[in-house]
């Protein structure tokens, strides 16, 4: 049972009666202290709900018969609550949610992972970080454009075209922009390859994470190593020289 100090007043809004019944029932069950004010069942009536009650948290749906929760937050004059999308496993809704940092949870809803979801909501975000999120999800809807990076002193929202490139730095990351700005990242360099890898990333060695849109030239001396366009040299490990080079000469 999540326990919360203050009453929050929080919104479902899903096109199928049995996805609210059940995200309402665990909300009772497992969050003490969130009350269900009201529940929409469309983009329309989604917009009503919210306009009407003005929640401290909404739930919301993808997909839905009139539309999707992209286009309803589009509409909204402003967003001035948290939120945490509910979606079927749409690859790109989540891949779009793990770049913009944006809480989500997959259908059919999980107790454990809700409650997890809104602790972090609540232990952390405020609502001008969910909205600069949300700025990225929504850039990111159709391409994926920009990334969220979560740093010591806030998050940063950074374009993927001005990543240079990433080092390990043990559990920790830093990214190297080509405006010569350094970010450190508590995440792995195998956090962001997983992401990266499908945006014109690719790791050449254990520590070093490369886009190749900057590659400047390949040296095949001493193993092959990269000269980047910030002139930073990279060395390529052995079993990825193959693949970087059918990379290159594609």
């Amino acid at each position: 049972m999540l326990q919360i100090v203050n009453m929050i007043r929080a919104i479902i809004i899903d096109d199928e009666k049995a996805g609210r019944e059940t995200l309402k029932n665990f909300i009772s069950k497992y969050c003490d202290g969130i009350n269900v004010v009201a529940e929409g069942e469309s983009v329309k009536s989604g917009i009503k709900v919210i306009l009407e009650h003005s929640p401290d948290l909404v739930f919301l749906d993808i997909q839905m018969h009139d539309g999707t929760g992209f286009d309803l937050l589009e509409m909204l004059p402003q967003i001035n609550f948290k939120l945490i999308f509910v979606t079927s496993h749409d690859q790109f809704a989540i891949r779009a949610f793990k770049y913009s940092a944006i809480d989500y949870l997959l259908k059919p809803v999980d107790p454990d992972q809700l409650l997890a979801a809104i602790k972090r909501i609540l232990d952390k975000n405020v609502i001008f970080e969910i909205q600069k999120k949300l700025d990225v999800l929504l850039s990111n809807k159709i391409e994926i454009k920009k990334i969220a990076l979560s740093t010591f002193d806030g998050i940063r929202f950074i374009k993927i075209e001005d990543i240079i490139r990433c080092e390990s730095d043990n559990n920790y990351t830093m990214f190297f922009l080509k405006n010569k700005e350094k970010i450190l990242v508590s995440k792995t360099l195998k956090d962001f390859e997983t992401m990266l890898s499908e945006l014109s990333f690719f790791r050449v060695h254990k520590s070093h994470l490369i886009n190749i849109q900057y590659i400047s030239r390949f040296v095949p001396d001493d193993g092959g190593y990269l000269i980047m366009e910030d002139n930073s040299k990279i060395e390529v490990s052995r079993r990825k020289k193959d693949g970087l080079l059918s990379i290159l000469m594609k």
